[in-house]
């Protein structure tokens, strides 16, 4: 028969030698396997009375123990999600595929190549949420499908910048979700110097090929951007960035831009009416634009100016070039240069493939020696600025591909690179005051950053 045990007190402690560092979890075994062993000792040590005769009348003894040396139940619940966590995880339960819709791809040939069930498609594709998005997919579209042996158990997909559809396999079938991914803009400024081009200075600054191209577009009345660039012409630019979940996605529109070209300063600020038509203005609630377009192609190079005493490069004889000639590729996109009527389309002699436009105030435009001719555009079409009409090419009296352009006022040649342009409308009066409370923020933001990089400039010059 055991006796209590004698009252020997204990105090354990970790040595603090510079010993390498157990876990937790061997340093709480070491310590209940200790105790457990000196419990035992002091039981072996203690003194036995012999059989039959009565216990010592010496005092008995408890032995005390540390509390904080005992793993408490919180720490073991801690510990064992640690080793939990240590688990590898379960392989999940399906596969997930990726669909990059590339042009010529339907829907259903993407299941079809990935063995995955049609008739479940069938299903989704009749869901009311999903009709117009799987009837609308073109190419650059992304579809993620997760399947288990072919079976969708899920599908996701963009529709916007904005929303996406959800799509999960439920016990009654298939059950769709349109989530909204809400997007913030922010602003960014930028400042940049020609050297030899716009491009290659956007470029250098950081810019996006969007925002180039917008730059070019909102100042395209007034600069040429090929032939009236200079060294040392520069700009400032105040334009939206788009994030979604704290992550870049895209450039958004210019909110403002200056243009200093050769000693001229041209400014620009976007504004958006109530029917969401999105025009840029001056300061001053002109509009930026003109009621015409300077070269209504995207051209490489001008192969022949205005000139009255030209030498015809086939009739070898003085012939009057009473227009611009631009260089393109075969099959570049001519736009109208102004909003008007097409009062001719056809084959005109030396001209080739012909189409003259008449537009307010008695002016008239001719393109000439196009390849084609846009199809719905044909005699008493009303066309707008911009407006395709038809495609660069050589025909009638041409020995390259261009496009032979003329501005006619009165019945008058005048040279298109240089005639005045009349300007488009002014702002509407009803937007009047809003765009003015509007500009006058936006106008004190660019010039405090204007006067930023001048001071940076400065600094740098020192």
């Amino acid at each position: 028969m055991n006796r209590p045990v004698s009252p020997l007190l204990h105090d354990y402690k970790q040595s603090t030698s510079d010993q390498p560092k157990k876990s937790k979890a061997l340093q709480w075994f070491t310590v209940g396997l200790g105790i457990s062993l000196i419990v035992v000792a002091l039981v072996n040590t203690v003194d036995m009375p012999a059989p039959g005769k009565p216990p010592s009348s010496a005092p008995v003894m408890v032995a005390s123990i540390d509390e904080s040396s005992v793993v408490p139940p919180v720490d073991r619940i801690v510990l064992m999600e640690q080793a939990e966590a240590l688990m590898p995880a379960p392989a999940p339960a399906f596969k997930q595929l990726v669909f990059n819709v590339a042009a010529g791809d339907t829907i259903e040939r993407l299941f079809r190549q990935n063995n995955l069930d049609i008739g479940q498609l069938m299903l989704i594709t009749e869901l009311e949420e999903a009709k117009t998005r799987f009837r609308r997919i073109k190419p650059g579209d992304v579809f993620e499908v997760n399947h288990k042996d072919g079976q969708i158990m899920s599908l996701y997909t963009k529709i916007d910048l904005t929303s996406a559809l959800k799509i999960e396999k439920q016990e009654s079938g298939f059950a769709a979700e349109i989530i909204d991914q809400p997007i913030e803009r922010r602003k960014r400024m930028a400042y940049g110097v020609i050297a030899s081009s716009l491009f290659e200075s956007a470029a250098a600054a950081g810019l996006s090929d969007k925002v180039i191209m917008n730059i070019a577009g909102i100042f395209a009345w007034d600069v040429d951007f090929v032939l009236d660039i200079r060294q040392g012409d520069n700009y400032y630019v105040q334009f939206e960035e788009i994030w979604q979940d704290g992550k870049y996605v895209s450039d958004g529109e210019i909110i403002a831009a200056e243009f200093n070209n050769n000693g001229r300063t041209i400014q620009a600020i976007r504004f958006v009416d109530d029917n969401e038509r999105s025009e840029y203005f001056t300061p001053n609630g002109d509009s930026v634009r003109k009621a015409f377009i300077r070269a209504p192609v995207d051209f490489t190079r001008i192969s022949s100016n205005f000139n009255p005493n030209r030498k015809h490069p086939i009739l070898n004889t003085i012939r009057a070039h009473r227009g611009v000639d631009y260089a393109a590729p075969r099959g570049t996109t001519i736009k109208a240069s102004g909003d008007g009527k097409v009062i001719f389309r056809g084959t005109k002699s030396g001209y080739g493939k012909t189409v003259i436009v008449q537009h307010g105030g008695n002016i008239t435009t001719l393109y000439a020696h196009m390849s084609s001719y846009v199809l719905k555009v044909g005699v008493g079409t009303r066309v707008r600025q911009g407006q395709a009409i038809g495609f660069v090419g050589s025909t009638g009296l041409a020995t390259a591909n261009h496009l032979h352009y003329e501005y006619r006022l009165n019945g008058v040649h005048r040279n298109p690179r240089t005639v005045s342009l009349p300007d488009a409308e002014p702002i509407d009066e009803q937007y009047r005051d809003t765009f003015m409370a509007r500009a006058a923020p936006i106008m004190k933001e660019l010039e405090q950053f204007k006067s930023t990089q001048a001071a940076a400039v400065a600094y740098n010059s020192q």
